[in-house]
């Protein structure tokens, strides 16, 4: 696969607008995190409550993905990304100009989900514009818009130090607008797929167990991504007595690991099979999380996170490296289906550790936790894998010799 075959495999400019609209809605929708420890400080906030503050928007995308994905099926994916861009500024306003209590804060992080919703605009979008054997790599481009975490952390610490964190929701209109407007010139509908039958029938998808399982994958490696991005600010400052802004340096470094190897792990899927990529890589993600409840020291802790975020970033690339090629005509249904997995999982994580660390003042437990789950995940994929060897998939799908 040459770099010059897959610029010439696709639509460029439309692969553009499609990382530009995930990586700031992205931005958005981790926001409440990036500003986690100012909201906790202000509202005086306990460790569960912190967990289900930074948990909420993760739902909310959830639920959101389930509509926007049939929607864009059915509406077509640029409109749908324009009228999803447009309803991210109602959160943003709210957190802007009110949002002083905890109910208001959560409300605002329930339609914070709105943004996350992109995942469903971008990834098909994307995807439909390149053949099989470029669906690695260009869903690992579109999907690399999750850097948007990298941002959030960088960028709304220190905005809040200087114009409080209800001045950053309003700051963060502007680039959303900036957005709206790229993604209206730079985006082209692609081709419409063959109708299915399961079109704008989101759960029946859940009835073909392929479905089930690579929402279950999905759920522990996006959820495991998106979910601890977004505690990570909170987690260094509890952790290790950080301030706000160099809490939000050290959850952004570590956010970049899987954000920008989230291409890789598409384009290694697409040479030697996503089931193969994403076995590796849950199972270093549950090595790596039982040494992380050991309590490592700062820098141990941030180097070991880092690998932890890069392994499921490639683990993304990898999940919709096999859904790309396994649902071609229903990719704005798996891709809601899936997405909203993933919105689950990222719900589960901070909800666990919130939970975890007021009933154990700690957050060992939390790890010790996801590490099971990872490690339960991987022996699914080679399970998967073993049943796609015996049903002869085709190559793209697994390559498993």
């Amino acid at each position: 696969m040459s770099a010059r075959g897959f610029r010439h495999a696709g639509h460029t400019p439309t692969l553009l607008a499609a990382l530009v609209h995930f990586d700031v809605s992205f931005m958005v929708w981790v926001l409440l995190g990036a500003l986690g420890a100012y909201v906790a400080k202000d509202l005086g906030l306990s460790a569960a409550q912190k967990g289900v503050m930074v948990a909420v928007p993760a739902l909310g995308g959830a639920a959101f993905r389930l509509i926007v994905g049939p929607l864009a099926d059915r509406a077509g994916t640029k409109r749908t990304g324009l009228v999803t861009l447009a309803l991210t500024l109602v959160p943003l306003g709210w957190g802007w100009l009110a949002g002083g209590t905890y109910p208001q804060v959560l409300g605002i992080g329930a339609l914070l989900g709105v943004a996350g919703a992109s995942f469903v605009v971008a990834l098909p979008l994307a995807s439909r514009w390149y053949p099989p054997e470029h669906q690695g790599l260009a869903l690992g481009i579109a999907g690399a818009g999750n850097s948007g975490t990298l941002i959030a952390a960088l960028a709304a610490p220190r905005v809040a130090e200087h114009v409080g964190w209800h001045g950053a929701f309003g700051v963060a209109a502007v680039p959303v607008a900036l957005a709206w407007l790229v993604f209206a010139l730079l985006a082209k509908e692609p081709p419409r797929p063959a109708a299915s039958a399961s079109d704008g029938k989101v759960l029946s998808l859940l009835e073909e167990p392929d479905a089930r399982w690579l929402c279950s994958f999905y759920l522990v490696t996006f959820g495991g991504f998106v979910g601890l991005a977004a505690y990570l600010p909170i987690f260094f400052v509890d952790s290790f007595g950080l301030a706000r802004v160099s809490a939000g340096g050290y959850a952004a470094l570590c956010a970049a690991a899987g954000s920008f190897l989230r291409p890789l792990g598409g384009a290694i899927a697409d040479r030697v099979g996503g089931g193969r990529v994403l076995g590796a890589a849950l199972g270093l993600v549950a090595a790596l999380s039982l040494a992380l409840a050991t309590g490592p020291a700062l820098l141990g802790t941030v180097a070991v996170l880092f690998v932890v975020l890069g392994a499921l970033g490639i683990g993304n690339g990898a999940v919709f490296q096999l859904v790309g090629n396994r649902f071609p005509a229903r990719m704005g249904a798996m891709s809601g289906l899936v997405g909203a997995a993933g919105g689950v999982g990222g719900f589960l994580l901070p909800f666990a550790f919130g939970s975890l660390r007021g009933a154990t003042g700690g957050f060992a437990a939390g790890f010790v936790l996801f590490a099971v789950v990872a490690g339960c995940a991987s022996f699914g994929v080679d399970r998967c894998r073993r049943v796609w060897r015996a049903m002869g998939h085709r190559p793209e799908l697994e390559v498993a010799v």
